[in-house]
């Protein structure tokens, strides 16, 4: 049970780090569809933030606010993974993207050109960009979520053992070298995007194309890293 002092910490903790709520969902917001409310995000963002209250431990070496941003913005995203905006029919035909990208890479031992892709699909050009346009509304997420399966919420519960730890440093270097591997347009608009943290119209502006055209080549960016990361696996 806490005590009274103790209630009086976490009530000034809450008050700190409101505004940390706040600029993270702020963050995804600009990154995601209109559909998205602010106020949603930062309702889930509190949750994460109550959570870290209960379950900080100092012992473990991480400072509170470390913890508590990975809380808050795991929250965010478990909440945007509930929605699943995307339709079914989009969601096959995003997954026929990634095994049509990782069996091209594979026969011509480079990255396919979007032409190429196209074709193999059976699909004229302009059917293809729009493919990806309507993809990419469901992987504006960060990063490390969006190649991952997504089909279920992350789970913040897991105790991480040290294989965990080592197996994961072994996908961060893969998911590296996946993105050194980009054609030079694609690369520079993941880095601006995840590093920088523009948004989609910034990126644009950066590369001197459409918001559009960068929606269509940020999906077509992911579907060639979970084809290098399946390939991994």
């Amino acid at each position: 049970m806490y005590t009274a002092q103790g209630r009086i910490k976490q009530s000034e903790l809450m008050t700190e780090y409101m505004p940390l709520v706040r600029r993270q969902a702020l963050t995804l917001q600009v990154r995601l569809p209109a559909s998205i409310e602010l106020d949603d995000l930062i309702q889930a963002g509190m949750m994460g933030l109550l959570e870290a209250l209960g379950r900080f431990d100092a012992t473990q070496g991480a400072t509170f606010a470390t913890f508590a941003s990975q809380r808050i913005r795991g929250a965010m995203v478990d909440e945007l993974r509930t929605r699943d905006w995307l339709p079914r029919s989009v969601r096959r035909s995003a997954r026929a993207v990634d095994e049509t990208v990782r069996r091209l890479e594979q026969s011509l031992g480079r990255p396919p050109e979007e032409t190429e892709i196209a074709d193999a699909m059976e699909m004229p050009l302009g059917d293809y960009q729009q493919l990806l346009h309507d993809t990419n509304s469901g992987q504006l997420l960060p990063f490390e979520e969006l190649v991952a399966d997504g089909s279920e919420p992350h789970n913040r519960e897991t105790v991480s053992s040290p294989f965990d730890h080592l197996l994961d440093a072994q996908q961060r270097e893969t998911l590296v070298a996946a993105i050194e591997a980009l054609p030079e347009r694609e690369k520079l608009l993941m880095a601006l995007y995840y590093q920088e943290e523009l948004n989609l119209k910034e990126v644009g502006a950066v590369l001197g194309v459409t918001e559009s055209r960068v929606s269509q080549l940020h999906s077509q960016a992911v579907s060639r890293l979970r084809a290098k990361l399946n390939d991994s696996v």
